[in-house]
């Protein structure tokens, strides 16, 4: 065999052994580590909805990244902002006498929030809820918490989980108003300092409800 065969057989030899390595070593491992790391606590609410098989959770989860994953999130105007902060504390203060329509209301607030920040239409629940779980993996149960309540699937939900539910909705609200898409959709909810919009939209706490 001549020296230039012997070399484009090692190549393509080369160039098979990758890509076998990449479709079952760790290129597969990384694919689910990733998942895992862009989802957090998503991964495991899917991979329990399938009842533990995490191939088909992956499957989900990816499908969801190549569906919303190019997705540019739309800052709101200070305008905007102003007029959503004052919409949010109105029903804060509805809570302590009307606990379920407040948590209606902030469900429908929601997604007409996320629809004008660029995410898929609020009438399109499930896609809007998949998109914004691929920008905001760590505050979307929230969503889906008050639009359980909402929409009655809760049963009889109590008030004390109406505003469980009403203060999740709150973390993925200021992510939306701050205009903090998570960074590979997995960033924690922080804690310490906070920047002063952050604080102001916290501070609209009604007393007596802690939501």
């Amino acid at each position: 065999m001549s020296p230039v065969l012997i070399v484009v057989a090692l190549i393509v030899a080369f160039l098979i052994v990758i890509a076998a390595f990449l479709y079952v070593g760790p290129g597969r491992e990384s694919g689910r580590i990733g998942l895992k790391r862009r989802f957090g606590p998503e991964y495991d609410r899917v991979a329990a909805r399938h009842g533990g098989d995490t191939k088909a959770a992956e499957r989900e989860l990816a499908e969801r990244v190549q569906r919303h994953g190019d997705l540019r999130p739309q800052r709101l105007s200070a305008e905007q902002r102003e007029v959503y902060v004052a919409h949010w504390a109105g029903l804060q203060e509805r809570f302590v006498d009307s606990p379920r329509e407040a948590v209606a209301e902030a469900e429908q607030l929601l997604a007409r929030l996320a629809e004008e920040c660029g995410y898929p239409a609020g009438a399109r629940y499930e896609d809007q809820l998949d998109a914004l779980s691929v920008h905001h993996a760590h505050q979307v149960d929230g969503f889906r918490r008050v639009h359980h309540a909402a929409s009655g699937d809760g049963g009889g939900t109590d008030t004390e989980e109406l505003r469980e539910a009403l203060v999740g909705a709150r973390l993925l609200f200021e992510q939306l108003i701050l205009g903090h898409p998570e960074k590979n959709g997995g960033s924690r909810p922080r804690s310490g300092r906070r920047s002063a919009g952050r604080n102001r939209t916290m501070s609209l706490r009604p007393k007596g409800t802690g939501a």
